[in-house]
């Protein structure tokens, strides 16, 4: 502010602070590049070893990976002995960066780093003339999605999502019928189609790369349960039909959210459930100044929930709408028994488990807003 006396204590202290974010900035990139080369995996399997030792068993360039080690050594990342030849990953640390580490696996948000880099100038763009950036103008961002919900949502699926709606596991080996909107990369679809053989699943993506990625996976595991097809969830119209609707992460992206709530509602059997994932946060900003993840949920906002809804002249709620916003669109949409359950491993995710059955939506909300479900 102009005229305003300075805290030189704290404009030093913030000072430092603008230090660590580049820093941490720089190494959260090495950090995905360690993920996708396979560095991190390789690392946890070997004893404390040379640059050359570690490129060898990677398959990769030594060269490479010797910088690599240096962000990584000065970044707290790996160690090294006292001359600086033998680096290692401490079990510690390959217990948040490794594959194995599933659904633990830091290193695979670190991949959104890049990715949004590379949509920089467009973003920059759309601040000074508006409009978004379409889906296509992420190389490869269906498959960090793939992993990412491979993580979330896949890891942990049967044995701890579909338990909380009571009797659904029962109900799904005895056979319903399934629909799962924004089902991008097929994963969640064809593990359920894989574990429940009498039930019946279909999954809807806008995207003709996901869709196809999905049913090469299907007939890869000589499944005859479950069919995907490309499909714009802000025009489908089905009767209702279906036992259970999911939507894992994919409601927020939506041009038209409220429609396509809308359209789930219809598409669901008088008694049907829907059970959509979203993340776990507060329709009020201010309200989000404490989240663990809430700078980097709201740059993935911003970098491409948002954009990509509005490049198709959508709402842009963008990932971070909330509980009380998404509460007040499944109401309207005529759900009237909602109920938001969360993992305790799970901080970044609300599970919404919601009925056209008579409730009192303002407890609901009141209980959204406390995050005490």
């Amino acid at each position: 502010m102009i005229g305003a006396k300075i805290d030189r204590e704290r404009a030093e202290a913030f000072g430092d602070r603008m230090l660590e974010i580049l820093n941490a900035g720089a190494v959260g990139v090495m950090i995905s590049i360690g993920h996708r080369t396979g560095l991190f995996d390789t690392m946890r399997e070997l004893t404390p070893s040379t640059s050359a030792e570690i490129a060898a068993a990677a398959g990769l360039n030594e060269r490479y990976v010797r910088e690599w080690l240096g962000a990584m050594l000065t970044g707290g990342i790996v160690e090294c002995d006292e001359e600086g030849r033998r680096f290692c990953l401490p079990a510690e640390y390959a217990m948040w960066l490794t594959r194995k580490a599933t659904p633990n696996n830091v290193a695979v948000f670190a991949q959104y780093i890049g990715q949004f880099g590379a949509v920089e100038d467009q973003i920059i763009d759309c601040f000074h003339n508006g409009g978004g950036v379409p889906y296509s103008a992420y190389k490869r961002f269906h498959q960090i999605m793939a992993e990412d919900s491979g993580q979330t949502v896949v890891a942990v699926l049967t044995g701890k999502i579909l338990p909380m709606v009571p009797g659904l596991i029962e109900s799904l080996q005895s056979g319903i019928d399934v629909l799962d909107v924004g089902c991008g990369s097929g994963r969640a679809l064809n593990l359920m189609a894989t574990t429940f053989p009498n039930s019946r699943f279909t999954g809807y993506d806008l995207s003709e790369e996901a869709i196809g990625i999905a049913t090469r996976e299907a007939c890869k595991r000589c499944l005859t349960n479950v069919r995907f097809e490309q499909e714009d969830l802000t025009t489908f119209e089905i009767p209702a039909q279906y036992d259970l609707i999911t939507a894992f992460d994919a409601i927020h992206d939506q041009a038209r959210p409220e429609r396509v709530l809308g359209a789930v509602s219809e598409a669901l059997k008088p008694d049907g459930i829907f059970l959509m994932q979203d993340i776990s946060a507060s329709s009020h900003m201010h309200e989000n100044r404490d989240h663990p993840a809430g700078p980097l949920l709201y740059t993935i906002s911003c970098m491409h929930c948002m954009s990509v809804s509005l490049a198709q002249n959508g709402a842009g709620l963008g990932a971070m709408w909330g509980r009380e916003k998404a509460l007040e669109l499944l109401e309207a949409a005529g759900f009237t028994s909602v109920n938001i359950k969360r993992l305790p491993h799970d901080f970044q995710n609300d599970f919404y488990i919601a009925t056209k059955q008579p409730v009192l939506m303002e407890k609901q909300r009141a209980a959204a807003r406390a995050a005490q479900v």
